[in-house]
Formats: C-alpha cells, sequence, structure tokens
C-alpha cells in the first residue's frame, strides 16, 4: 500500500518537525463477538492526539491502516476522509504551534498476528484479542506518528463486551458505565503500547523489595488453565526483578507487570511495558524437558530486560535496534546463569543462540551489528541472528573487555541520564569510556560497524619430548578484529578428556602467539575459545580433529563438549567436514549428552546433516543410520528421564522402514510399550507425524487423533499432518490454501507450510519449484509482511537441490532486480541455503 513503508528520512523529518504531548485512544471491541455480515470484520477506534509543532513546516502527515476512516479532524477543523487517507496515512496541512487530531476510524480485526488480533478458541468457542505491533503496527489499531523516537504518555479506554477483562500497560478498572479506563502511561514509543481483551484465566502475584510492590499477573486462555504452571513464571519473574534492582540500581519504572500467554503469536514474545505478551507454546501440555524451561525462563527474562533496555531508554530509529535486542539477549543468558536455578544457560547459548548468529553472518545478507535500515521492511528483516544472537556475543566479549563492574555501572548510567528518551550508539560509547577508561570507539568499529564471523585455528609445534614449542592462533576473515579468548589444553586420560591447562590471550591480527602455554605437555585437544569468551567459529588441528571424532563424548566440561559440538557443525556447514562423518560422531557421542538442550541441537543437526548436506546416494543410509541410532539410544535410556522423551522424539522423527513405523503404531495404539515412556498427547502427535507423511496415517486416523485433542494445538497438528500426506491432490490443495488464498490465519499457514516440506516427498513437490517462482512477487505485494516471509521463505524449493534449482533462482534474481529489496534479501538469502547445501554434498561424496 503506498505511504505503509516508512523510510528513515521521513521519520526523521517529522521527528525534526513536531513533538507529541499525549494520546487518548478508545476502542470499542464488542463486535469482537457474534455473527457478522461484513466481509471483514471492524472494531471503532477513536484517537485524539495532542502535539506540538517544534519545526519548520506546516504539513505532515499520520499513520494509520484502516479499511475507513469516519471522520478527521485537526484543531477543531473537519477534514474530508476521502481526500486526506490513502488507506495508510493521512495528511496534515495548516498545522499550528499546538495541535489536536481527532481520528474517528474502523480498524480492522487482524488473522496474522500483526495489530488487533482475533483468536476463537475450537475447544469452548471463546474469543481472545491482543494486540502486536513491532516494528510498526499500532497504526492498525489507531492513529499514531508511528516511529521510536515519537513518545508520548498514552490513556486507553476500552468498551468490551459482556464478561470479558481488559488489560493494557496501565492499571484499569471498568466503569459504572462498563468503559475499561486505564492509567496514563509514563512517556513510550507506539509499537509498545497493547491491549489484552477476553475471558482470559488471570492470575495474581506480588513483588515486594524494601517498599517497592509490584503487582504481578499471569494469563492464558481458559482451555489452557489446566496446564499453565503460573507459579514457575512468577518464581523466574521474580527472581529477574532481583537481580535487575541489584545490578541496574534504577527501579522498575512502569508500574504493574502483566504477564499474558497468547494464541497464534508470531514472535516468541515482546517486552510491552506492564504488559508482556508470549506466545502460548510456552505453556507445556505434556512432558517437556528442562531445556524447555530453561528457554521460557530465558524469554521471561529477556523480555523483562526490555523494560530497561527499550522501553525506558529506546533507540532512535531500527539502525540501532541491537541497543535493546542484543542487550535483552545477552541479559537473558547472564541473569539465568546467576539468578535462576539454570545455572548452565551460557552452554545452551554456546550451542544454540550462536548457531544462529553464525548462519546469519554468513549470508549474503549479513550486516553490522549497526545496521543501515532504510524503511520498515528493512526493520522488519533485522530481527535476526545478527542482531540478537551476534549482538549478545559480542556483548559478553565487551564484558570481559571492559570488565563486569565497568559494564554494569555503564548501564547503571545509561539508564538515568537517558530515562525516557532515545539514543544512539555514540551514546551508549560515552558511557561505557567513562566507567572503563577504554577505547570504545575502537572496539565498535571492529565489532559493531563491520560484519562476517572470524576462524580462529590453533597452529603448534612440539619438540622431541612432545612438549609445545609454540602455540599460535592463525585468524581468518575479511575483518580481522581483536579477540580476548582462552585457550585450552585438553588430555585423555581413564575414559576422560579433561583440561590440564589455559591462556588468556588478546587475538589481534592473522598469527598471535600465546607463549603462556609453550613448554606445556602435548595435547589431545587444543580448544580455542575455550569458555567462549568471544564471538568466532572454532577450527582445530588435524590431532585435535582425529581425538573429537573418537572421544568427544568424553570431554568433561559441558561447555567444552557445546563448544566442540558446534565447531563441528560449522566445519560441516562449510563443507569441510563429510556429513556423513559429522553423523558418524553424532551416533558414536550423542548418547553421553549430558545437556539435554545439547543433545537436541545435535538431534536437529544430525537430521540437518543427512536431509541437506549428504551426497544425495547416501540419504537413505544416512537417514537409517539415524533411526537406527535413534532407537538403541530410547532403549537403553533411563525410563522416565527427559533424556528417554528426547530420544523417543528423535527416532520418530528419523522412521524410515516398515518396522520402525509398526514400533511408532503400536506405541499409539497401545500394543507396544517402551518401559518408563509416557505417551502423552504432544509425543501422540510426534509418533503420528511420520506416519502421516509416509502414507501410513489417512485422513480418516488424523480425525481420530484431533477427536482425543479437539483444541487449538490439536488443530494446528492436524492442519500440519494432512498437508504432510504424500498425496499429489493433498500437496495441490495446500499450495491454493497458502499461495492462491488468504483465509488461513498465521498460526495454519505456518502448520500448512510446514506439512507441504517434507524431505522424503523431494519428487512429489518438485513441481511447485516453478511456480513458487512465478507467485512470490505478487504474493508479496498482496499479503502482510509477516505472512510474505513467512511464506517467501517456507515455500522455497530447498528440497530441489541441484544446479537447476540454483539457476532458477539466480534467474529470477536477474529478472527482479527492482523487486521490493526486502523480499529479493529473502530469496538471497534461501540461494544461499542452497549454494551452501551442493558445496556440503560434494564434500560428502567420497573421492574416486
Amino acid at each position: 500500500m503506498p505511504g505503509e513503508n516508512l523510510s528513515r528520512d521521513e521519520a526523521q523529518e517529522r521527528a525534526e518537525l513536531l513533538s507529541v504531548d499525549g494520546y487518548e485512544v478508545a476502542l470499542d471491541l464488542r463486535s469482537a463477538v457474534g455473527d457478522t455480515t461484513e466481509a471483514v470484520r471492524t472494531f471503532r477506534s477513536e484517537t485524539t492526539i495532542r502535539f506540538r509543532r517544534t519545526g519548520v513546516g506546516t504539513s505532515t502527515f499520520v499513520d494509520l491502516i484502516a479499511p475507513s476512516v469516519t471522520s478527521v479532524t485537526l484543531n477543531g477543523r473537519s477534514l474530508d476522509p476521502a481526500v486526506v487517507f490513502d488507506g495508510a496515512r493521512i495528511a496534515l496541512d495548516g498545522l499550528e504551534d499546538e495541535n489536536t487530531l481527532v481520528v474517528d476510524a474502523q480498524c480492522a480485526y487482524s488473522r496474522t498476528g500483526e495489530g488487533m488480533h482475533r483468536f476463537v478458541d475450537p475447544e469452548d468457542g471463546e474469543v481472545y484479542l491482543y494486540t502486536q505491533y513491532e516494528p510498526a503496527d499500532a497504526r492498525r489499531v489507531h492513529a499514531d506518528f508511528e516511529q521510536p523516537d515519537l513518545k508520548a504518555p498514552y490513556r486507553f479506554s476500552v468498551t468490551a463486551p459482556e464478561g470479558w477483562t481488559v488489560w493494557s500497560n496501565g492499571a484499569g478498572e471498568q466503569d459504572a458505565e462498563g468503559i475499561w479506563r486505564f492509567a496514563e502511561t509514563a512517556p513510550i514509543s507506539t509499537y509498545i503500547t497493547c491491549v489484552v481483551a477476553g475471558p482470559y484465566h488471570y492470575v495474581t502475584d506480588t513483588y515486594r523489595r524494601g517498599e517497592l510492590e509490584i503487582p504481578l499477573g499471569a494469563m492464558c486462555r481458559k482451555s489452557l488453565a489446566r496446564h499453565f504452571d503460573a507459579d514457575d513464571v512468577f518464581l523466574i519473574t521474580k527472581q529477574g526483578f532481583d537481580f535487575f534492582h541489584d545490578n541496574f540500581d534504577y527501579p522498575y519504572p512502569f508500574g504493574k507487570y502483566d504477564q499474558a500467554f497468547v494464541p497464534e503469536y508470531n514472535l516468541g514474545a515482546m517486552e510491552n511495558p506492564g504488559m508482556v505478551t508470549f506466545r502460548e507454546e510456552y505453556i507445556y501440555r505434556g512432558k517437556v524437558t528442562q531445556a524447555a524451561y530453561e528457554s521460557r525462563a530465558n524469554v521471561i527474562l529477556h523480555e523483562m530486560a526490555h523494560m530497561w533496555f527499550g522501553d525506558l531508554v529506546t533507540m532512535v530509529w531500527w539502525d540501532d535496534l541491537w541497543l535493546k535486542e542484543s542487550f535483552a539477549d545477552f541479559m537473558g543468558s547472564f541473569v539465568n546463569a546467576e539468578a535462576t536455578r539454570f545455572t548452565n544457560s551460557w552452554v545452551t547459548f554456546a550451542n544454540n543462540r550462536k548457531s544462529w548468529a553464525y548462519r546469519a553472518d554468513q549470508l549474503p545478507s549479513t550486516h553490522p551489528i549497526t545496521a543501515d535500515i532504510r524503511d520498515l521492511e528493512d526493520a522488519k528483516l533485522n530481527f535476526d541472528g545478527i542482531t540478537y544472537a551476534k549482538g549478545a556475543s559480542v556483548l559478553k566479549q565487551l564484558v570481559a573487555y571492559a570488565g563486569r563492574d565497568a559494564f554494569l555501572e555503564g548501564a547503571r548510567r545509561y539508564f538515568k541520564r537517558h530515562a525516557y528518551g532515545n539514543t544512539r550508539l555514540a551514546d551508549l560509547l560515552t558511557i561505557l569510556e567513562e566507567t572503563s577508561g577504554r577505547d570504545m570507539k575502537t572496539w565498535a568499529k571492529s565489532w559493531l560497524q563491520t560484519s562476517g564471523v572470524n576462524a580462529l585455528t590453533p597452529a603448534v609445534t612440539y619438540d622431541a619430548e612432545g612438549r609445545i614449542t609454540e602455540l599460535a592462533v592463525l585468524q581468518e576473515g575479511d575483518e580481522l578484529r581483536p579477540h580476548r579468548a582462552a585457550v585450552g589444553l585438553y588430555r585423555l586420560s581413564g575414559g576422560q578428556l579433561t583440561r590440564y591447562a589455559r591462556a588468556e590471550a588478546d587475538i589481534t591480527g592473522a598469527r598471535t602467539v600465546v607463549s603462556e602455554l609453550a613448554g606445556e605437555e602435548k595435547p589431545d585437544l587444543v580448544l580455542v575459545n575455550d569458555d567462549d569468551l568471544t564471538y568466532c567459529k572454532i577450527r582445530f588441528d588435524e590431532g585435535s580433529l582425529a581425538t573429537l571424532r573418537a572421544h568427544l563424548g568424553d570431554i568433561t566440561d559441558p561447555l567444552a563438549r557445546a563448544l566442540c559440538w558446534s565447531a563441528l557443525w560449522n566445519l560441516t556447514r562449510d563443507g569441510l567436514m563429510p556429513a556423513r562423518d559429522f553423523v558418524a560422531v553424532a551416533l558414536a557421542s550423542a548418547g553421553r549428552e549430558s545437556d539435554i538442550g545439547v543433545l537436541q541441537m545435535v538431534h536437529a543437526w544430525t537430521k540437518s546433516a543427512v536431509t541437506h548436506y549428504a551426497a544425495p546416494d547416501w540419504r537413505e543410509e544416512g537417514g537409517r543410520l539415524l533411526a537406527e541410532g535413534g532407537l538403541r539410544e530410547l532403549r537403553v535410556a533411563e525410563p522416565g528421564s527427559e533424556h528417554q522423551l528426547t530420544w523417543a522424539r528423535f527416532f520418530a522423527a528419523t522412521a524410515s522402514s516398515d518396522a520402525d513405523f509398526g514400533l511408532l503404531e503400536g506405541l499409539l495404539d497401545g500394543t507396544a510399550k517402551i518401559d518408563g515412556l509416557d505417551v502423552d498427547q504432544e509425543l501422540r502427535w510426534a509418533l503420528l507425524s511420520p506416519l502421516a507423511a509416509h502414507g501410513r496415517a489417512d485422513e480418516a486416523r488424523i480425525g481420530e487423533e484431533l477427536a482425543r485433542d479437539d483444541t487449538a494445538t490439536g488443530k494446528r497438528h492436524q492442519v500440519r499432518l494432512l498437508a504432510s500426506r504424500p498425496s499429489a491432490e493433498v500437496k495441490a490443495q495446500a499450495w491454493a490454501q497458502v499461495v492462491e488464498s488468504d483465509t488461513l490465519s498465521n498460526a495454519l499457514v505456518e502448520a500448512t507450510i510446514a506439512g507441504f516440506v517434507q524431505p522424503s516427498q523431494r519428487a512429489l513437490i518438485a513441481p511447485y519449484a516453478e511456480k513458487y517462482f512465478a507467485a512470490i512477487e505478487r504474493l508479496w505485494a498482496e499479503r502482510s509482511i509477516q505472512i510474505g516471509m513467512d511464506v517467501v521463505r517456507g515455500l522455497f524449493p530447498g528440497l530441489q537441490d541441484d544446479a537447476s534449482t540454483l539457476a532458477a533462482t539466480d534467474a529470477w534474481l536477474a529478472a527482479h532486480a527492482s523487486a521490493a529489496p526486502a523480499l529479493r534479501r529473502l530469496v538471497l538469502e534461501s540461494r544461499d541455503d542452497l549454494a551452501r547445501a551442493l558445496r556440503a554434498q560434494d564434500c560428502d561424496r567420497p573421492a574416486r
């Protein structure tokens, strides 16, 4: 839509022209329930904005994406909506020094998770609403100046259906007329305002610290209440508040603290002050591992960190998105490790989060942590592994570089100096230079303003007695950076691989000698970046690599083990280690992996290795080996343990033979049993999935499972399994539902795509490669950016992994040089994944 994609230049011009004194937003949500004859279900939104002209000029625009506008009044003067409203913006002329704008509009409920999302629970028919705005969807709910640096206080009032409760950022109550009225907020950005409404199940508690009291709330749909462990949510919340109050010296500034777990959510969570929203998948309906609880705790703490990094102090524009996301990502692991029961969270970070960063930083779309964000489409795509995980990794390096105390003191000064304001990179660097006494500009230039990942490799020489004469670290990469890193030496003894020497060094340039390790006995393993202090890809000398092939599972330290798993996976992705060799290491050592989160990542990598990186003529054998290994470990795992559950899911995901399928069927119908394995409803869907994908479960059988689990989650599973069946008719229907129609919600689009794309069905979905390239530009223009991203990424024909698909991708890119830059970026990223897979397959082919 013209005007929907706000540019940085437009935002800067508007910020120079005006400042906003406050918003009053009145919503009437009674239309959310009941039948409607409207093609698009809408609600009334009336917005009053008070703003001042502070620059030169008498015209601007206000943002609003809505089906219709009833009236626009500026300073008492009526403006014709047919003239001033183009579907995305309302043009304003004749501005005075002080202005009052009133916009009365009909806004649309969302089915894509953007704006005011409406969800009908299939279990009981109840309707639930919530808002989601980042980066710029508040304008789908009310008129506003949609950019982060035009902060203002908000006052919401909401008329809701009878029997509902409504929440917003501020504390609220229902008046005598039945209208919910909320306290005025502190000055906040548009994208972190929030409304949640419906018959939610709501639990309360209180955080107390001295004279400070923070009312706590947690909510979910009524049909999920029986699964909701609010006590654990409150425990992590209180531990987080303790940590932040101890270390930030700035009391939580937004009054109450509600946390809503909502359906069909596009993100993990969103940091709306006083009203944080989470995807409801963090409410676990069956048995899950401790890794799942750790992940939820990390997200709770990540969002809480945003109350300071992002909400209290906000970036001026999305170029400095990292000023909130990198910090929150870092703080999630930092606080988890220091304040909760998840003391090994840095292991998860090294193995999981950094894997996301390494992939993103090697794509053609890689960018500096401080990115060049031209417009809102750029911003949407920059919620990526660089802004989050690489940024957090670099902050971990910064803590090692500047010192923990200097880093935390810098945070304290940053909040006090810029409270309720907006900042840029220079504002933070100035403060960190004050507290650390170190040159932050040089550090920032190397780490924040360049892209790409370095590889660090040990080069070791020995004397005649086997002692180290020199150990050097070789650095590769387009930009050689200063790394504060540790090098560990490990010895194999008594079946254990343990560290016996360690040295920290400043790695600079292409070659750095670590003199402290000269004279040490010859190690079986040299681990560069021991303790994971820096952000890099780890390489190995030949002796170390040979040790890992046979003894990775013997490393006693869980973080060192995680680093080695990650390093071997990077070697596989880079085409330096055959995929079948990675599979062999996994089958030999994964059964001894004690950290459940690491084990789950190894499982995911191993499946990816066979699906994407193995030579095509070895895939079948590789899949058989995975299923055999999975079943072997499942049978020996401790009954009832989370390792048993993890191996059960892995076996189901890799099952490929009649015997495998027979066992899965037996576990489902009760004729087979594995001691200690509780086949709950979520595990039942996992066991049924491969049966559907391999033609062993038809529509009727899938329907029987839905009857057992006739819930929103069950419906998503059913939709995914129906689309996964190996039938040309099924694939045609799934394609039409996603590409040719826009009737499915965001969650069902995601489920249908997941079912459509099955590695065992390469030939069946091959005809859709040509259709994909013919459809994506039209689809990008017609759909919301979220759905566009899901479809363009999810349906890229990456399983047609041959030179012809690469050529077709290149041909599309050449013919669509003027296509939307965000769309081209998504296709370029998928092309890079495909090219990487083809290189890895070449590496995996045995030498002839």
